[in-house]
């Protein structure tokens, strides 16, 4: 009797262990970590969209998360509508890829309160939508120093006027004017971020008007400017700007400027999984090493001289100390 009572009691205990078992698998299955990304066109070009992507892929890779990703024309209503899709779906995490998904964010969000809306190039903080933001100024700030310093005209070509391409070109200017208050820059936007040949063509008119530094900054677009750039040849210099360009004018570029934004959004991603969301928008800069970096090249017909660099470091030491304020006022 007591062994066939203590076989009863196994074969109970056995049964629970495997039903809870299979309960943990289905809530775990259910509170899978989810993120979404949404790009303002093609994951496939480099520059703009792929680093998105490669953020999306460091969340999957580093953090474990089930991702999906979907490719948009500069369309507000298709915005809101992939936003609500995701949200219902049960992502924790939904990365709008441009300030340009801003507004469409701060109308969903207020449905889905237990979602996190990522807005990259964004300075927002409204309870569950969080701006992550690159200061560009500051690079940007140093790229101007170098062409005051080396060249005699500068031409920034940008593709919509919004806030992240217009405080790149802010530091820009900014970083001229510090050595040069009468240096002579052009501007000029193409009203979108796709049309390669309207930023060529801007890029080309600039050039002809004697601009011997020029940098493009239109997300899939750019590869245009650089077209241009190199087809006007070596004596128009340049910096690659998110991506590395150097393949498309290998004489001109004369320095990169590379984010790693990618491992930055994982680390804001992980704090949100861990229970620990930023309390104010995310500002990434110089001071991050990690994230942000701008390099010499030393492998073109030109290079930037060694006292230059010299001066361009000990700036850039000041820009990450807070010394030097590189964006508009």
């Amino acid at each position: 009797m007591i062994t066939e009572i203590s076989r009863r009691l196994l074969l109970a205990s056995t049964i629970g262990m495997a039903l809870t078992g299979i309960l943990w698998q289905d809530l775990a299955h259910a509170e899978d970590f989810k993120m979404g990304l949404l790009v303002p066109g093609s994951v496939s070009e480099e520059g703009w969209n792929r680093i998105g992507y490669n953020a999306l892929k460091g969340v999957e890779q580093q953090l474990g998360a089930k991702i999906s990703y979907v490719e948009l024309q500069q369309n507000p209503a298709s915005f809101e509508k992939a936003f609500r899709d995701y949200a219902s779906q049960g992502y924790k995490v939904i990365l709008g890829h441009g300030f340009e998904f801003q507004d469409a964010a701060r109308d969903v969000a207020l449905d889905y309160p237990d979602t996190y809306f990522l807005i990259s190039s964004s300075a927002i903080h409204e309870g569950n939508v969080i701006g992550l933001n690159t200061d560009t100024s500051q690079p940007f700030y140093l790229m101007g120093v170098i062409a005051a310093k080396m060249g005699g005209k500068a031409g920034l070509v940008g593709g919509m006027e919004i806030p992240p391409i217009q405080q790149a070109f802010a530091g820009f200017k900014n970083g001229a004017k510090s050595i040069n208050p009468d240096f002579p820059i052009s501007e000029a936007y193409i009203g979108n971020f796709t049309d390669t040949t309207a930023a060529k063509e801007a890029a080309l008119s600039m050039i002809s008007q004697g601009a011997d530094f020029v940098v493009p900054n239109a997300s899939g677009a750019t590869v245009g400017g650089y077209q241009a750039i190199a087809e006007s040849g070596p004596d128009v210099r340049s910096f690659s700007i998110f991506s590395d360009f150097t393949e498309v004018a290998p004489n001109n570029i004369l320095g990169l400027y590379v984010a790693d934004y990618a491992q930055g959004v994982v680390e804001v991603v992980r704090a949100i999984k861990e229970g620990h969301p930023p309390t104010e928008n995310v500002v990434f800069g110089l001071k991050d090493p990690k994230v942000i970096s701008f390099t010499f090249r030393d492998d073109g017909p030109v290079s930037v001289p060694e006292d230059i660099r010299a001066e361009v470091k000990a700036i850039s030491a000041k820009i990450a100390a807070g010394e030097i304020k590189t964006g508009a006022e």
